[in-house]
């Protein structure tokens, strides 16, 4: 709801005199907070019910986090507009330790990620990481119940609700690669509306939306990413990307890491050379056993 009312002021600063309705929809995602994500269908679940009121005419445009949209669209939609990234980096959230690296031995974490499970596995494989859903607001509930001893969240999320002070450290790329299209939110709209598209093309963030069409250009490579550990970050400097990727295994006893710098007009076929070089490393090894055991 943060960001359906953060693009409602854009477009209403952009159009003075614009009207916005804002409709609620509770998607399969948010109401069955008790099933793992892969067992709902994937992060696609969060963005179905949205995208078939688009299709029905019942709304007109969408607002999505970036990281929870498929890779392919339904027919007849398109994402013409990402807005710039927030902070892209995942933080660590704790009321008894002031860093991941501080945690004692068999603390609770708890994430709903399989990116992030593959990666704390790497990194810390002493700790017991537990599934957790729901918003932040009611993932801090659990962990101020005590049912956890630390979160790790995306940090654009947490900043946006205004609960920056919850965060005891950030986690850099550098330590967790974050998700595809993480800290980014994309508009989607039918694309035979012509007057929704002249209305919300001026929100566009062009270098965020390179970043991101390099980042989902990786992810179809890599058969779409839904169920499986795969993360991506592409940035921009003087109209180059740099793009850094990996795929692992969940419980992190495997990571194969990738990188690819080349010329922002060129954003897709990067992404796309970036998963080649990762599957010829293995990755679709990897991902074809993780698919396999999802299905089981």
């Amino acid at each position: 709801m943060w960001q359906a009312n953060h693009v409602r002021d854009r477009l209403r600063r952009q159009h003075p005199g614009l009207e916005v309705e804002i409709i609620a929809v509770k998607t399969r995602a948010d109401r069955f907070l008790n099933a793992s994500l892969a067992s709902l269908g994937g992060k696609g679940m969060f963005v179905k019910e949205l995208e078939q009121a688009l299709l029905e005419g019942s709304a007109d445009i969408a607002v999505h986090s970036m990281k929870d949209v498929t890779v392919d669209l339904p027919d007849g939609l398109m994402l013409p507009v990402i807005l710039e990234r927030e902070d892209v980096r995942d933080c660590f959230v704790s009321n008894d330790h002031r860093q991941l690296d501080g945690l004692p031995q068999r603390a609770r974490v708890g994430t709903s990620s399989l990116r992030r499970r593959c990666q704390l596995q790497a990194r810390r494989n002493d700790l017991s990481i537990l599934d957790i859903r729901g918003n932040v607001g009611t993932r801090l509930q659990k962990l101020d119940a005590g049912e956890y001893d630390a979160l790790v969240l995306a940090t654009a999320g947490v900043k946006r609700l205004g609960l920056e002070h919850r965060i005891r450290e950030y986690i850099e790329p550098g330590v967790m690669l974050p998700a595809i299209g993480q800290g980014a939110m994309g508009i989607e709209t039918r694309a035979d509306d012509h007057a929704v598209l002249a209305a919300i093309t001026p929100l566009n963030h062009e270098p965020t939306h390179s970043c991101v069409i390099a980042e989902r250009s990786l992810s179809r490579r890599l058969f779409g990413g839904c169920h499986v550990p795969v993360a991506a970050h592409a940035g921009i400097a003087d109209g180059e990307i740099s793009m850094s990727a990996l795929v692992g295994r969940t419980d992190g006893s495997e990571i194969l890491r990738a990188s690819i710098k080349g010329p922002q007009d060129d954003a897709e076929a990067l992404g796309d050379q970036l998963g080649h070089r990762l599957l010829d490393m293995g990755a679709g090894r990897i991902l074809r056993e993780l698919m396999d055991e999802s299905d089981v």
